[in-house]
């Protein structure tokens, strides 16, 4: 008796899991495609201007980007801006960008994943989510093995690569919920 009853309770655990599988899946095929996105404002950061700024100095906070505790990253550029509430740059560094740009604006982490594969193959750590364009999924991660290579322009990828030292210290830095301003 005990092993039909553990028979009809996995049969029913498996009817209930093929009922959810179909019920996501129309849920997805019928959502809008801004469903989830983490956008907060399609305006550009206050300020933010597309004019070149002082290529004398590269790891000057680009003007306009904001104010208090943020991530600033310029896709122009190609770096990013790791900055404390008092507006202080605690880090700077350079990235490589994936093939799919984020749009100037502000957004916020809506999710983080210690160690994955990326959309590339390579497995990847310290992802940090902030975006999505198109189906794609924008976030700052690094390479497991320290690589920073340019994406396959033919791919459309969101990854935007870090050195690996960079990588942790966006991890630290930018939890759940944190601003991440997008700049020219």
């Amino acid at each position: 008796m005990v092993s039909s009853s553990a028979g009809f309770v996995t049969g029913l655990t498996a009817a209930a899991l093929a009922a959810i599988g179909v019920l996501a899946h129309q849920a997805s095929a019928g959502a809008p495609a801004d469903l989830g996105r983490s956008h907060v404002t399609g305006t550009p950061a206050p300020g933010a201007s597309k004019a070149p700024r002082d290529r004398r100095h590269p790891e000057a906070l680009p003007a306009g980007s904001g104010r208090g505790e943020r991530v600033v990253y310029s896709v122009d550029d190609d770096r990013v801006w790791l900055v404390g509430a008092d507006g202080t740059v605690t880090r700077t560094f350079r990235v490589t960008p994936s093939t799919v740009d984020p749009a100037p604006g502000t957004y916020a982490v809506t999710s983080r994943a210690n160690r994955v594969t990326g959309s590339d193959g390579i497995p990847i750590e310290h992802v940090v989510r902030f975006a999505g364009v198109e189906g794609v999924v924008i976030g700052f991660s690094a390479a497991v093995d320290g690589s920073t290579a340019k994406p396959d322009p033919g791919e459309r990828t969101g990854g935007i690569r870090q050195t690996r030292p960079d990588g942790d210290a966006m991890w630290q830095f930018a939890t759940i919920g944190q601003r991440v301003v997008v700049v020219p």
